[in-house]
């Protein structure tokens, strides 16, 4: 719970000295949100070197693609999103990710982190776990729904569902 004395946060472009505190949230939001859902192996097996490496290479081959939420210097959430890797994709943009801590659900920062990702009149879509409630809740409220698509997720053997906003006629790739 937060108290009056927590600083408001900042949402700011991902910088080189956000990486590892990136790390270290993306990997506490997985912990957080899929335990039960993803196999403990894999959320357990999670390194925080390696994941702030992929993330140093991520803000420097796509400089304006991920954001950030700090408070006090930490990484309490971030928004990454990019052009959509589906060869039939609904939208040319994808919402790659959006996490916040538990500790900052309800309070705005994903609000802000979505904004910050995705322009409002830019036709999105994305992958969220079928298992999810909370973010499809979240996702409905930013205008998404559900088009009927499913898959299962890359390393586990939870199942995702697409959610689409504004879809538009994009040429397969």
């Amino acid at each position: 719970m937060l108290t009056d004395t927590d600083s408001r946060w900042r949402i700011l472009p991902l910088g080189a000295e956000h990486t590892r505190s990136l790390a270290e949230c993306h990997i506490a939001c997985w912990r957080e949100a899929y335990r039960g859902l993803v196999p403990d192996h894999v959320l357990d097996a999670f390194d925080v070197e390696r994941r702030a490496e992929q993330w140093e290479r991520l803000r420097i081959q796509y400089p304006d693609r991920t954001h950030v939420a700090v408070v006090n210097g930490t990484v309490v959430g971030f928004a990454s999103a990019g052009a959509a890797q589906d060869e039939s994709a609904p939208t040319p943009l994808e919402l790659n990710a959006l996490y916040v801590r538990a500790q900052w659900y309800g309070t705005g920062v994903a609000d802000d982190l979505f904004r910050a990702a995705v322009d409002p009149t830019t036709p999105c879509s994305l992958w969220v776990f079928e298992e999810n409630p909370r973010a499809q809740a979240f996702y409905r409220k930013c205008g998404f729904a559900l088009d009927g698509t499913r898959r299962t997720e890359h390393f586990t053997p939870a199942i995702e569902v697409r959610m689409v906003r504004g879809a538009t006629d994009a040429p397969s790739r």
